[in-house]
């Protein structure tokens, strides 16, 4: 079983990551929180998941790469809920941050996750009531918190953010594409007013 692949970063696209290793390239699958992590570094570490499908007329062997170990946690415990498979699990996981995932489900907002692209208000609902007690369990949110607290990621002024979100809903935007937009924006510059919060982030959502 691999745990992680450490090496050069060859290649980088917003889904896929290439790491070199002792002449071997391992193609992995990534999130788009995994790829912002690991944008514009040459070494990389990224923890694997395997995904083995057999008995099929093709079987197939896919490797999954994590920037953290929280985040491949989280992306393990997705793929446990019925109607919630990979590309399901990596979509979430693209449209919301490890932290903001903890808080959504901690919270049980279901709008939140019912925003993502494919995630239906039912399957929103069985995340929240399959996971919730497992994350708490695990312990992934207080690490996630003491990482931001370090200098792990980025901590943003949550009053802000929340208004700044709210505001682009009320302008027809989803609040999961909205508030990564919003993070990026206020991680890149801090101290920003939330109005210009919300212009620039009228320019960046698609």
């Amino acid at each position: 079983m691999i745990d992680y692949i450490h090496g050069e970063l060859t290649e980088l696209t917003p889904a896929l990551a290439v790491v070199e290793t002792a002449g071997v390239g391992f193609a992995l699958n990534i999130s788009l929180n995994t790829y912002s992590a690991i944008q514009g570094k040459k070494d990389v570490r990224l923890f694997v998941h395997e995904a083995i499908v057999t008995g099929g007329r093709d079987d197939s062997f896919t490797l999954y790469g994590f920037a953290s170990r929280q985040e491949r946690e989280l992306y393990r415990m997705l793929i446990t809920v019925s109607g919630v498979g990979a590309n399901t699990a990596r979509m979430i996981l693209s449209s919301i941050t490890p932290a903001e995932l903890c808080n959504v489900i901690a919270n049980g907002d279901e709008k939140m996750l019912k925003s993502v692209k494919g995630i239906g208000l039912r399957t929103a609902q069985r995340i929240i009531v399959d996971l919730k007690d497992k994350i708490m369990a695990s312990g992934i949110a207080d690490e996630l918190h003491v990482s931001a607290q370090a200098g792990g990621a980025p901590t943003v002024d949550a009053a802000i953010k929340d208004e700044a979100v709210s505001a682009l809903t009320m302008l027809g935007f989803s609040p999961a594409p909205s508030a990564k937009v919003v993070v990026k924006i206020m991680t890149e510059q801090p101290g920003l007013p939330v109005e210009q919060v919300v212009k620039l982030a009228l320019k960046q959502i698609k």
